[in-house]
């Protein structure tokens, strides 16, 4: 295992209204050695003050998640969308041709905590899209939930990229194991909590990444909240 991010190293944005972490280069931080991994592009973990948000901007050629931690997300597109999105929901923006959208924070009392990340597509010029979904707490206890995939099965979206996402919400001394295919990339975000996996401890922010393992495992140390990629080379 080679742990790619710790927390404390990835790059930091602060507008007043939006603090955000950069695991990978983004906007005005730029770092060669951490442009992505795979296909995988940006995740960046935002906080957005209430009543703020990012207005109306364009985007192409880009599959465009958001997972909601705490809050609500407030969402609209130039493809009439307008949604809201809280905790266990997933949405994905498939940029395409061309979209513009807004994401504001719902709340005009709280701030709303979220990953937002991309991923580069399979093919370029597709149709601009927008899906959301749920997924119950008891669907994300102590095990994988297929969020989002290249071949969506058992009510994930769809992603336009060879990729498996899996979210799981870990109980303090619950373990999970994933086997992966000969030649996978995965990457575990932490999103909340802390585990420990091949000797190594990660608490909330940090990322680890195999280039080609058969199989891992993760043990939580306290509650833990994981997002788990599992992706072509």
């Amino acid at each position: 295992m080679h742990v790619i991010r710790r927390s404390a190293d990835r790059g930091f944005a602060d507008f007043g209204w939006l603090k955000s972490r950069h695991t990978f280069s983004f906007g005005d931080y730029y770092d060669p050695a951490h442009m992505g991994f795979g296909p995988l592009r940006v995740i960046n973990e935002d906080r957005v003050a209430p009543g703020e948000g990012f207005g109306n901007h364009p985007h192409r050629d880009m599959e465009i998640l958001s997972w909601v931690l705490e809050g609500t997300l407030e969402h609209k597109d130039s493809l009439g969308t307008g949604a809201k999105i809280h905790p266990g929901e997933l949405q994905r923006m498939t940029a395409g041709t061309g979209v513009t959208h807004s994401e504001f924070n719902g709340s005009k009392t709280d701030p709303v905590h979220f990953l937002q990340i991309w991923v580069v597509p399979k093919r370029t010029g597709l149709t601009p899209a927008y899906e959301q979904r749920t997924f119950p707490s008891q669907e994300l206890s102590n095990r994988w939930r297929l969020l989002a995939s290249g071949d969506p099965r058992d009510g994930a979206i769809t992603i336009h990229q060879d990729i498996d996402l899996y979210g799981a919400r870990l109980g303090a001394g619950q373990r999970l194991d994933h086997a992966a295919s000969p030649g996978r990339r995965l990457w575990l975000q932490v999103a909340r909590g802390s585990v420990e996996t091949d000797g190594e401890v990660l608490r909330a922010g940090d990322g680890a990444a195999w280039r080609d393992a058969s199989s891992i495992h993760v043990s939580a140390k306290d509650d833990a909240e994981l997002l788990l990629f599992d992706m072509t080379p």
